[in-house]
């Protein structure tokens, strides 16, 4: 059996210092570990949230706030881990939990551009990546040199003297003042000889959040106690796994569980007390061969199986206790593979060229049912449905020489989608009065053959600046909830009617950017435009629906949305720098600003719906080898470009 040398240590950035990526095409958001951990965020969309171009849902604060990217969520934000889609519900609705928890992460890049073309057409806006240790790459390591432990980071360096093995082990915790809150997670790596293995649990708990005066608008009338009413919310996961370690790579697994409670604040959720109860088991797998040929560098492989299901629980009637119980269940079972092959550099006398090519198959099924009125056409957000994709991608990086790089990317899927949906849906019916207001179940079966490709070029300038540019057309199929959808959803307040005719969206953008990742000043700044040819999106007719009825104006419980196609343009910029401005103590003093903008516009020049307002934000900070300090203020400007 050849004998596995444990992981070597890696030298890690020094804390607080800006981390610039510049050998992508396209920006590259990092969260590392020590961040993570000093931040201790709930949700990937709260620990986001103050990254340039990058804000969250925020639905329920601290339980279910999903990434938006340049202005773009759900169905063009793709979120995955260990490389496996997260494979939740959160795309179908922003009141949904993304089953990836901080607490278990290691880190976070939010990914741009052509690189996102692995992951899928879906990833328009960006793919948020998390990585942990659930699936060991490599053997852990127990044996280092004395480090100083009163200062961050105080897990210990990975040593580089081989070990017959070992265990390691870290706990985290927070505590949170505004909603009480307290947090844990422990985490275990053991390996020997061939093995390595890792477990973990973590779980949070936290109150209504305290809020400075009456939370509501329209009703000046409520109680008020000083706290969000119906804010509360609680998670909990746990994670097994283990590889097998040989000489050239591994291959592993790792069975993950995630359960998750909380409440969906506001005047309606607070009187009907609505919340969501989450679970999710997961199976994941991954592995990698670098063989020793000539031709192929790495094989790589991910895999993974889920099953996930939540129940939206309130009350029927708020003036009636009796009336709590499951108002509707999500339900996804999702099965995705991948395979990727690297081949070795190869020389075509211009350049070195370094080819990956890949193929990538997934199949889901949805299900949405709702206990209330089960005959009802309009019963559950949708009926089942099922889709089935298989794709191929192709990269292919020109190294011309040192200072320049080239890539030209590619991809070809196929998405096919069945379900029922009636033949028809007024927007204005009233089941009671004419049941056959909304037409009979008909099946739909849809077939799509997205294509994308990308082009980039990465030189080096004068000064360790970087500078990019980067042109993609991206071909996305529609979502089920896009062309399935014909009923309500509590928790959003929504009456959400989908389109069975819409057709593939398409979005051709430039993006160019100026790096500079090293010396006393640090920065990076970005500028793009994406023109989008039928853009699907919600649109609220202004109608209003319930039990079974929608009718014109407001007056109803639910907002009448209908899917929609139509041109938009988005376009924007982010900017963010770091300077070290003197040396203070053992350390340094500096200062630190960002500023991001999109602006999303139709054709006829209105306002696409939901777009973030731009920010502007800055601080001061102090640094050395144990300690980092530093205040920070982000302002969110008004948003008056609203549809």
């Amino acid at each position: 059996t050849p004998q596995v040398q444990p992981a070597q240590a890696s030298p890690q950035p020094q804390q607080g210092v800006l981390p610039v990526v510049t050998d992508q095409f396209a920006t590259v958001t990092v969260v590392p570990n020590e961040e993570i951990r000093r931040q201790g965020g709930s949700t990937l969309g709260d620990l986001l949230f103050s990254k340039p171009g990058i804000t969250g849902s925020s639905f329920a604060p601290g339980a279910s706030s999903r990434p938006i990217i340049r202005g773009l969520d759900v169905n063009r934000v793709g979120i995955v881990e260990n490389g496996i889609g997260s494979n939740g519900a959160s795309d179908l609705g922003e009141d949904h939990v993304v089953p990836i928890d901080p607490l278990s992460t290691n880190q976070i890049e939010v990914i741009r551009g052509p690189a996102t073309l692995r992951y899928g057409s879906t990833a328009i806006g960006g793919v948020v990546s998390a990585t942990n240790n659930r699936i060991p790459d490599a053997l852990p390591s127990c044996v280092a040199a004395p480090f100083q432990s009163y200062g961050l980071p105080a897990k210990a360096p990975l040593a580089n003297a081989g070990s017959p093995g070992c265990i390691t082990a870290e706990t985290r915790t927070a505590v949170s003042s505004v909603d009480r809150g307290v947090e844990g997670a422990v985490l275990l790596d053991a390996g020997g000889g061939n093995f390595a293995v890792h477990a973990d649990a973590f779980g949070r708990k936290a109150g209504d959040y305290n809020i400075p005066s009456y939370p509501y608008l329209t009703d000046p009338t409520l109680p008020f106690n000083g706290r969000q009413p119906n804010s509360a919310s609680r998670a909990d996961g746990a994670s097994i796994g283990g590889s097998y370690i040989f000489d050239g790579g591994f291959i592993g697994a790792a069975l993950t569980q995630n359960n998750s409670l909380y409440r969906i604040p506001g005047i309606d959720g607070a009187d009907h007390q609505t919340r969501i109860d989450a679970r999710q088991t997961k199976f994941a797998a991954k592995g990698e061969y670098r063989p020793d040929a000539t031709a192929i560098d790495a094989i790589r492989f991910w895999a993974g199986a889920t099953d996930y299901k939540h129940n939206e629980i309130g009350l029927t009637d708020p003036a009636d206790p009796t009336t709590d119980g499951v108002r509707q269940t999500f339900t996804n079972r999702e099965q995705e593979g991948r395979l990727e092959v690297q081949f070795a550099p190869f020389n075509v006398r211009f350049a070195a060229l370094t080819t990956a090519v890949g193929v990538q198959a997934s199949h889901q099924k949805l299900t949405a049912p709702s206990p209330d009125d089960p005959g009802s056409p309009v019963n559950g957000l949708f009926d089942p449905n099922k889709n089935t994709k298989i794709a191929g991608y192709v990269f292919n990086e020109l190294k011309f020489s040192e200072t320049t790089r080239a890539q030209i990317a590619g991809r070809i899927e196929r998405a096919d989608l069945s379900g029922t949906v009636p033949a028809f849906v007024p927007e204005v019916f009233d089941l009671t009065v004419n049941p056959a207001a909304i037409g009979p179940a008909t099946a739909v079966n849809r077939h799509f053959t997205p294509k994308s490709g990308s082009i980039g070029l990465i030189q080096n300038l004068p000064w360790d600046l970087v500078a990019s540019i980067t042109a993609q057309y991206v071909e996305r199929a529609p979502k089920p909830a896009e062309l399935f959808s014909r009923g309500g959803h509590d928790a959003t307040v929504t009456f959400d009617i989908g389109n069975p005719n819409l057709g593939i969206e398409t979005a051709k953008s430039v993006e160019v950017g100026l790096r500079r990742a090293t010396g006393p000043l640090r920065f990076e700044i970005t500028g793009y435009y994406t023109k989008f040819g039928g853009f699907i999106y919600r649109r609220l007719t202004g109608n209003t629906c319930e039990d079974g009825a929608c009718q014109l104006g407001p007056g109803l419980e639910l907002n009448q949305a209908v899917y929609s196609q139509r041109d938009a343009t988005f376009r924007g910029g982010e900017f963010q720098f770091q300077y070290d401005v003197l040396p203070l103590w053992n350390g340094l003093f500096g200062i630190e600003g960002q500023y991001d903008i999109v602006r999303a516009t139709f054709e006829d020049g209105t306002n696409v719906p939901r777009i973030p307002p731009q920010r502007l934000g800055g601080g001061v900070y102090y640094r050395d080898a144990n300690w980092l300090a530093r205040i920070n203020l982000l302002h969110a400007f008004s948003q008056n470009d609203i549809a």
